[in-house]
């Protein structure tokens, strides 16, 4: 049975979410690499849907469910912590593309993103179930070590 948001409530005898309208929409931006970056994050009942985007482009679509079972428990208890380096995915999540990164590089790139946005939402709530949908619309398939981090940490603000 879903589990409800704080303005949602569910009928017991369907089951079924009936979330507020509209979905809770959070966003930010910066220049990050010398290119305007723009990040959104839209909470549906059924999923977490965050685009990052720049020059308003999406070229590729990439979902991680939340709601696969962990077999190491351990990776539930690890913090994430940018200043330390301390960004490791965690491993039992899977990450597949669903639209786009045609190219190897990109779709290792997309995935990574996935992967590290989908842990940051699973270790700040273990409990969240919902699917997370990333849009990707970087426009190099660029993935130097400082762009990632300041494209995981503008993302992270909107988490």
């Amino acid at each position: 049975m879903p589990v409800p948001m704080a303005n949602e409530s569910v009928n017991s005898k369907s089951g079924v979410a009936h979330a507020s309208f509209p979905a809770r929409t959070k966003q930010a931006s910066s220049i990050i690499n010398g290119i305007q970056t723009d990040i959104m994050t839209v909470d549906f009942v059924d999923k977490i849907m965050i685009t990052i985007t720049q020059g308003g482009r999406l070229a590729q679509w990439i979902h991680v469910p939340l709601d696969t079972q962990n077999p190491n428990h351990a990776d539930q208890h690890l913090q994430l912590d940018l200043d330390e380096g301390g960004l490791l995915p965690m491993s039992h999540l899977t990450p597949t593309t669903i639209l786009g990164g045609s190219m190897p590089e990109r779709e290792t790139m997309g995935q990574l993103y996935a992967t590290q946005l989908a842990s940051a939402i699973a270790t700040k709530n273990p409990e969240e179930s919902r699917m997370v949908v990333l849009g990707l619309g970087l426009q190099k398939a660029d993935v130097e070590r400082e762009t990632f981090f300041d494209v995981v940490e503008l993302a992270l603000k909107c988490l």
